[in-house]
């Protein structure tokens, strides 16, 4: 089935059919080491195999689906580095999902580059274009394929049984002997019998529930199943009639204006089915309102692929950030050799790369995945000369891209929108003198003082850290500051904190502070409707601590909670903290912007997030959620024969008094098709800031539990049903 698809899509297609011919490119790590390597497209059109020319039979391969992206010419530092040697047309980078490294290829002329990235690229928009159904058997026969090991395109009973448990599936062997009628089974019989192994008997149970006569839903059913579980209002009849057309494979059974129990499940696994709301998806909010309204998407150290000490420092940082929709990326610049600028984690061992690099890489990605402003935040540790190279950089790469002067060129009164300024790159850093004096022509001297706000070793040192060589390193170097850097800096002048109090009555609406973790939590705690206050009126950034060497995460709902706006993390480090930061962003098109709560926008409401029943418009919700079961949860005890015993862990993060965590039971040696049935019931007291995080995990009663997956949405996002 799957084979005669793919013949067919090979046969009209010459880029597909010279990528099975194969090819032979040279595969790039660095400048010393390029090597050939044959590449070839597999018959199944979902796998690329490769094989070195001397390591006699040993090859590789990876699957077209773990390609997230195909870029064309120099876009990577590897293929930088040897720019002068290939040509752009002949080169292209594979980008994977996950942390798995890039693969820089050089192909000998520049039509076999354009037949890998064609194909490539038209392999990747098939997969996504598959339906449920087509996603369904081609992952069945992927393992089918995976399991046959003598390739004679059949399998015996014990096979089965034996790959049922590589699939996580803990098989009762009665019952699929029954189901086993044949000696052998083919691909196409295996499909079969998988999904006669694995139906849906919750889903089924549920069909019947509101079948007149147990084999369709006519319309009356599925209105009354509409209004009843998925509580939708009056229009339901409408909507029967719309997800009949859509959903149902039958044609008498939609002749008959009837769903049957397939149409049920294609319709019940659909995106459109999906917890988070289709209306959430696109921009949905007002995107009017002034920057210090909005949670923005940030980065922290943006330019670190690993660690802070010995990271690897690399462009494809930014790369990967802007195409996750974040609007903040952080530039650490030194003074490099030849008077070109560096960046990298000043005072360690991480490797570094040149500012024009990283000023390139945000000229060509920044507007990729939202067209919604991105703040550039400068930590500027430069010599004159150097900031001047940096400016003339900005100026030179980004062009127009770059906010040189305010909107209109006048005074405005606040901060400006993420709709006046789309496609726009604003820098954040020091100023010599105020706004108000460069649109009037006046501060032509250079600064002299601190010309970065952000001192990582200084945090050290104040966070009890004991050590002669960190007391030097925490030392702020006094610097002038360039007159060409400091006039591209318009809406985000870095200022140091005083106190809320100094702020209320001396601040601008352009000055933006940054706090590390510790003394923002320290605010918060002495002051929280103060710190939404200052949030109302202007920007503030928060940043992970200096000792947080492993470039691990702090909370970042703490900040939304006092409206901090530049939550800046560590986005090369998985955990809940990501898992947090993506949920939020997840929503309004994924544009890196989300408008915060109405209460959190007033300078005159008086939020705090310690006391929210305090605050005006106050009203708790109850929340009912029923975990019902779980499909083909993926195997994460390598240890043979070993199954998981799933359960989930629903989370509520939000203000103090939302945090909250209920748990199903476990259900012992099912990771297939396991159903729980359980019902979970939460008070939210500020729904407009609460996350839910699904967790699913593996039970060990003597170890602790082996994390599954997660899924995390805000509960504004969620659809009812």
């Amino acid at each position: 089935m799957a084979s005669l698809q793919s013949s067919l899509r090979i046969q009209g297609d010459d880029n597909l059919q010279s990528m099975v011919v194969g090819t032979v490119m040279r595969k790039v790590k660095s400048r010393g080491w390029k090597k050939q390597r044959y590449f070839k497209l597999q018959e199944d059109c979902k796998t690329i195999w490769y094989k070195s020319k001397k390591a006699g039979n040993a090859h590789s391969t990876f699957s077209v689906s773990d390609v997230e992206a195909v870029r064309e010419g120099h876009q990577s530092e590897v293929l930088l580095s040897i720019a002068e040697e290939f040509p752009p047309d002949r080169c292209f980078t594979l980008v994977f999902r996950g942390r798995r490294g890039n693969l820089d290829l050089v192909a000998e002329s520049a039509e076999e580059a354009q037949s890998w990235v064609r194909g490539m690229r038209k392999l990747m928009e098939s997969l996504e274009s598959m339906g449920q159904r087509e996603k369904l058997d081609q992952w069945i026969c992927d393992w089918f394929k995976k399991a046959d090991k003598n390739k004679d395109g059949r399998m015996n009973f014990k096979e089965v049984r034996d790959l049922l448990k590589m699939m996580n599936v803990d098989m009762n062997e009665h019952h699929s002997l029954r189901l086993f009628t044949s000696g052998t089974l083919e691909d196409d019989e295996f499909v079969h019998f998988y999904k006669m192994l694995t139906q849906r008997d919750d889903v089924l149970r549920l069909f019947q529930t509101y079948s007149s006569d147990g084999q369709t839903m006519i319309l009356r059913d599925l209105e009354e199943f509409l209004r009843g579980e998925q509580l939708e209002g009056d229009r339901s009849q409408q909507r029967s009639l719309e997800l009949i057309d859509c959903y149902e494979p039958s044609d008498t059974a939609k002749m008959l204006q009837a769903m049957s129990i397939d149409g049920f499940l294609m319709y019940l696994s659909s995106a459109e089915e999906s917890i988070f709301s289709p209306c959430h998806q696109g921009i949905y909010q007002d995107m009017s309102q002034p920057l210090c309204h909005y949670f923005i998407s940030s980065s922290h150290n943006t330019y670190l692929l690993e660690d802070q000490i010995r990271g690897h420092s690399s462009v494809e940082g930014y790369i990967r950030a802007l195409k996750r929709g974040c609007r903040c990326v952080e530039v650490d610049c030194w003074d490099g050799p030849n008077g070109e600028p560096i960046v990298y984690h000043g005072h360690t061992f991480t490797s570094k790369i040149l500012f024009k690099d990283v000023i390139t890489a945000v000229e060509n990605y920044a507007f990729k995945a939202s067209e919604y402003p991105v703040i550039l935040s400068m930590e500027n540790h430069c010599s004159v000369d150097q900031q001047r190279a940096m400016a003339q950089h900005l100026s030179l790469i980004l062009g127009d891209k770059l906010l040189k002067t305010t909107l209109g060129g006048k005074l405005p009164n606040g901060l400006p929108s993420p709709e006046e300024l789309k496609g726009k790159i604003l820098l954040k850093g020091k100023k010599i003198g105020s706004l108000e004096d460069s649109l009037n022509g006046i501060g032509e001297e250079p600064l002299m003082g601190e010309v970065s706000d952000e001192d990582e070793a200084a945090d050290m040192d104040e966070e009890n850290m004991r050590g002669d060589s960190l007391r030097r390193r925490a030392r702020k170097s006094k610097q002038r500051l360039s007159k060409e850097l400091s006039d591209f800096v318009v809406y985000c002048k870095s200022v140091h904190f005083n106190s809320f109090k100094h702020s209320r009555i001396h601040s601008k609406f352009y000055e933006i502070s940054s706090f590390t973790e510790s003394k923002a939590r320290k605010y918060m705690r002495e002051a929280g409707p103060e710190f939404v206050h200052h949030n109302s009126r202007q920007l503030t950034r928060v940043y992970p601590s200096g000792l947080r060497t492993d470039s691990s995460n702090f909370n970042p709902q703490e900040m939304w909670n006092a409206g901090c706006q530049i939550v800046a993390l560590n986005f090369q480090k998985a955990g809940v903290e990501m898992d947090l930061n993506d949920g939020l962003f997840n929503q309004n098109g994924r544009c890196g912007y989300v408008l915060k709560p109405e209460f959190m926008m007033s300078p005159e409401r008086r939020f705090d997030p310690e006391c929210p029943q305090n605050y005006e418009g106050y009203h708790p919700l109850s929340l009912a959620i029923q975990v019902i079961s779980g499909q083909q949860l993926p195997k994460v005890n390598i240890k043979e024969g070993s199954i998981v015993d799933p359960l989930v862990r629903v989370e509520i993060h939000g203000v103090p008094m939302d945090q909250a965590k209920q748990e199903t039971r476990y259900i012992d040696n099912n990771g297939f098709n396991p159903v729980w049935n359980d019902n979970l019931q939460f008070t939210i007291h500020v729904p407009e800031l609460a996350m839910i995080r699904f967790v699913v995990e593996d039970y060990d009663k003597t170890s602790k539990n082996d994390f599954v997956g997660q899924y995390t949405i805000p509960l504004t996002c969620i659809q009812q049903g």
